[in-house]
């Protein structure tokens, strides 16, 4: 989509907020699915350029709370680096509030708006990742889960309630079959029994954590691998994109993470022979995961790691497949089968991953051990 002035005054938009620097000029950053991104350029090269969003309220219908648990989490991560020597001088997501010291700024017509300093020279856009790469995402997403866990238990709003808890997908899913609302039911009964045949084993962090097995911890819940930023020497920056932080299994974010990362083909491949686990990526990722992250797990919760890169897989395999079965009223799609073949890109690599598995946990019991924390 082409912007312009007319369509959204973006210099009106970043006037809201306690920026430093004169507004030169912008322009969209086309990535996501969920809100609209600028990024503002200021005049002065010595002050920082910002990104501004506009909150998608359909999706996120309580902005207060919403914006309340990006400043928590923000908040508490700067203070975190900025105690340490060490990391005094990392980066970090920075949230900009008004001019008021608001959060975010309300247009008359309703519209929602929030600031970032721009992270220099980071970027999301990468053509291939390096084993490199895959340690860096793992110890940014270690250090991030790290740094939040000792944010208190409760401390944060659930922005969309219930959104990996697989019993009440399955649910949803089962429902979608009986009521076979776009007539495609009878067309996927082998899709529909590869989720019924593994539902009951797929459970199992969910039943661990209503048995109070597993820690409820603040994760992200939301780790495509493309959120991570880079800078060009393919070193980790930080983490973006932190609508969906809340309470949950530190499982939903390693699980994501490897799925988006280890897959070695695009989400919606149809030529299923491309669809291979990278487990030199995988075993990286996880390597640099647990040097950041293994004096706060538990031993239940590290035993279950490799296990929840299945989990996170189905679970989106599985949504995919619901949305199909209703007729594609969730996901964009850009053809008829779209959300189909989605569902069996990701029920392939479910497979291999299945073949791997052993393999995979043997690589997480290593570096637990190497980091001195024995599962056994």
């Amino acid at each position: 989509m082409e912007y312009s002035k007319s369509h959204i005054d973006v210099k009106t938009i970043i006037s809201q907020f306690d920026i430093t620097g004169d507004y030169l000029n912008f322009e969209p950053i086309n990535v996501g699915h969920i809100n609209d991104t600028f990024l503002v350029k200021t005049i002065n090269e010595n002050n920082p350029d910002y990104v501004v969003q506009k909150i998608n309220h359909d999706i996120f219908k309580d902005v207060d709370k919403l914006m309340i648990n990006i400043h928590r989490v923000t908040n508490h991560i700067k203070k975190k680096l900025a105690a340490n020597e060490k990391t005094k001088n990392k980066k970090y997501l920075e949230l900009v509030k008004t001019n008021d010291g608001r959060l975010y700024h309300q247009e008359p017509k309703g519209n929602y708006w929030r600031c970032y300093v721009y992270c220099q020279n980071g970027s999301a856009n990468y053509d291939e990742i390096s084993p490199g790469m895959a340690r860096e995402g793992g110890k940014a997403l270690g250090k991030f889960q790290s740094l939040l866990s000792d944010l208190p238990d409760g401390i944060l709003y659930d922005t969309i309630p219930d959104f990996h808890n697989l019993e009440k997908r399955l649910r949803t899913f089962n429902d979608s079959c009986k009521k076979n609302l776009a007539t495609r039911a009878q067309s996927v009964q082998e899709e529909i029994e590869f989720f019924n045949s593994r539902a009951n084993d797929m459970l199992k962090i969910h039943q661990l954590g209503k048995q109070g097995l597993l820690p409820l911890r603040i994760t992200h819940n939301d780790t495509k691998f493309n959120n991570i930023l880079f800078d060009e020497n393919a070193n980790a920056l930080c983490i973006i994109d932190l609508d969906t932080v809340m309470n949950g299994y530190v499982h939903y974010d390693f699980g994501d993470a490897i799925r988006t990362l280890a897959n070695t083909a695009e989400e919606d491949e149809t030529d299923l022979s491309k669809v291979k686990f990278n487990f030199n990526l995988f075993e990286n990722f996880s390597k640099g995961y647990l040097e950041e992250t293994i004096s706060i797990l538990t031993k239940t919760e590290i035993q279950h790691l490799a296990f929840s890169a299945k989990l996170m897989t189905y679970i989106i395999a599985l949504r995919f497949l619901t949305d199909y079965l209703d007729g594609d009223t969730y996901f964009k799609t850009k053809y008829p089968n779209h959300n189909l073949n989605r569902a069996r890109n990701q029920m392939q690599f479910l497979l291999q991953m299945e073949k791997d598995f052993s393999r995979m946990e043997e690589v997480i019991e290593k570096f637990s051990m190497t980091s001195g924390h024995n599962i056994l």
